[in-house]
């Protein structure tokens, strides 16, 4: 399924500046090739899912193997993964009042 985009209203009332209108990036297009490695992937990967399901079920003795590391790295300790769709939400954000 397509992405969703954000939509934004006004607020007041107000437009705009003239800048931001110029600056809009063009509708991306797809070509039939990238649409066909976008659904081979994603069919591939519903597969695996679908089979590491299985095993912690018990359904199957073989399959694909979930790697866990034995011996965790102590630098990691307190990582903690990056919200990517939310740091970039927050950039483009702080572009749009900046330039208001």
């Amino acid at each position: 399924s397509p992405a969703q985009k954000l939509v934004f209203n006004r607020v007041n009332g107000r437009r705009p500046p003239l800048l931001l209108q110029q600056i809009s990036a063009p509708e991306e297009c797809y070509t039939l090739a990238h649409e066909e490695n976008v659904r081979f992937v994603y069919e591939a990967w519903q597969q695996v899912e679908q089979q590491l399901d299985g095993s912690r079920s018990g359904e199957s003795a073989c399959g694909p193997v979930q790697y866990v590391e034995k011996t965790p790295n102590p630098g990691l300790k307190n990582f903690v993964p990056i919200d990517l769709e939310e740091w970039w939400a927050q950039q483009f954000l702080a572009k749009i009042e900046n330039c208001s």
